[in-house]
């Protein structure tokens, strides 16, 4: 037996270098081995037999059946198959004979009679063990399961008698937490103004003090979150994401290379810290509480990530050249703090992934009773005007929940109650047209031409 492999041949010990026909009857490959069938030519030698025609399969996915009366060498990692009843052939080494213009046996190595052609692959690091081999050719035990009908009902019985206790629990934990949300953006633009909020906004000789009063419905117990809400602000621009440089928050003027902060990267002809557009659209509204005995205590301090404050900004970098262009966006920042300290910018450089995001402005450190008229007084700087956006105030109490959000209650009593339906019904039609597991009459192609 021989095989060419690129300049080189190989053949069974003692067989001569000239290749012989090959009396294939089937060759098929998997689109691995494809490559090694097109660049290597598989010749067998002719020899008496009258075994049936065997079949080899490799590691690849070669399967080559041979003619009646053919024998053949087996590579290294492929088996020999024969069919059914039939013998295993015995395996021959194979050695090298050389280029197709060198006598048989030249370059031959004292292990195992191989060549040393330094483009020839060395089989014997190929060989795989059996539990690899049987893996890639998906010959490995499997186990599948049946889905009877009792089995589809039960799962689906189960599933609903669990998602509907867990929606109900979670849409209580939901509906306990007290929360205040009033909008504010248009009732704080003066009346004379209202028919051009932008140039309201602009402009800065006019007062944009404002004055809200908010009643408590139920006692909130401190901590009692703060949040700031924009309407149709999207934070996930692309353009807008990419405007900032991580590298630059966190060494300040040391790191130079600022062009992912374009159009913010430099201002009057020096550099801004920190640079990009999100940073320089930060929201600068202002609030204050009041109630009937004093101002109401709160805190800005520790809202904003651990990791962040840590590790993304920081602690020597400070405010450089902020704000100081021909067109303001936001709010200014504190030169004198570092920006790990400026917790307003690390929560809103953390981009929201919707149109409509809450971030967190404070903590209120005090319960406020039920019925309680709240006195707030805040500052309308923020501009929202020009891309039709919102902005609300929200108070709002936690639990182990989290913050109110009756979706996710709802989602699970919604799909409990389908599933429990999805079972009743699959047990009606099954009690109505029961059918016998394996029956093979029942088969599409067993059908009788006008019946079912």
């Amino acid at each position: 037996l021989a095989a060419s492999f690129d300049s080189s041949r190989w053949c069974l010990i003692g067989c001569q270098p000239t290749p012989l026909a090959l009396p294939v009857r089937r060759i098929s490959a998997s689109p691995r081995a494809r490559p090694l069938l097109l660049s290597s030519a598989l010749l067998l030698r002719l020899r008496s037999s009258l075994l049936p025609a065997p079949r080899v399969s490799g590691f690849g996915g070669v399967e080559v059946e041979v003619a009646k009366g053919v024998h053949w060498a087996n590579l290294e990692g492929l088996e020999v198959h024969r069919e059914p009843g039939g013998q295993r052939l015995p395996e021959a080494p194979l050695v090298p004979v050389g280029s197709m213009g060198t006598e048989a046996g030249a370059s031959t190595s004292s292990s195992g009679g191989r060549g040393s052609h330094p483009h020839l692959p060395t089989f014997a690091s190929r060989r795989r063990s059996r539990g690899f081999h049987r893996f890639t050719q998906q010959n490995l035990p499997a186990c599948k399961s049946v889905l009877t009908p009792g089995w589809v009902i039960m799962v689906f019985l189960l599933t609903g008698t669990i998602f509907i206790p867990v929606g109900l629990v979670a849409l209580r934990a939901s509906q306990i937490i007290v929360e205040i949300e009033d909008r504010y953006d248009n009732d704080c633009v003066p009346m004379e103004f209202r028919s051009n909020k932008v140039a309201y906004i602009k402009d800065s000789s006019i007062s944009k003090n404002c004055t809200r009063t908010l009643k408590v419905p139920k006692h909130m117990k401190a901590p009692i979150n703060i949040y700031y809400q924009l309407d149709n602000f999207y934070q996930n621009h692309r353009r807008y994401v990419k405007s900032r440089n991580d590298r630059q928050l966190q060494y300040g003027l040391k790191y130079k290379d600022t062009s992912s902060c374009k159009p913010e990267e430099y201002s009057n002809g020096l550099p801004i810290v920190p640079c990009g557009l999100i940073a320089w659209s930060l929201f600068n509204d202002s609030f204050m509480f009041v109630r009937e005995h004093g101002i109401v205590n709160f805190t800005r301090e520790n809202i904003a990530w651990e990791s962040d404050r840590k590790h993304k900004f920081g602690k020597d970098v400070y405010p450089f050249n902020f704000q100081n262009g021909t067109l303001i966006g936001g709010g200014k920042l504190n030169p004198n703090l570092p920006l790990s300290k400026q917790e307003d910018l690390i929560i809103w450089m953390r981009t929201a992934a919707l149109p409509s995001f809450r971030k967190l402005y404070g903590r209120i450190e005090e319960d406020l009773n039920a019925d309680e008229l709240l006195t707030v007084r805040l500052v309308n700087n923020y501009n929202t005007y020009s891309f039709g956006g919102k902005k609300k105030l929200v108070l709002s109490t936690t639990n182990w929940f989290g913050g109110k959000n009756d979706f996710l209650g709802v989602a699970y009593i919604s799909t409990g109650c389908c599933c429990i339906l999805i079972a009743i019904a699959f047990a009606l039609l099954h009690v109505r047209n029961p059918r016998p597991y394996g029956d093979p009459a029942l088969l599409s192609w067993n059908w009788k031409s006008g019946s079912r």
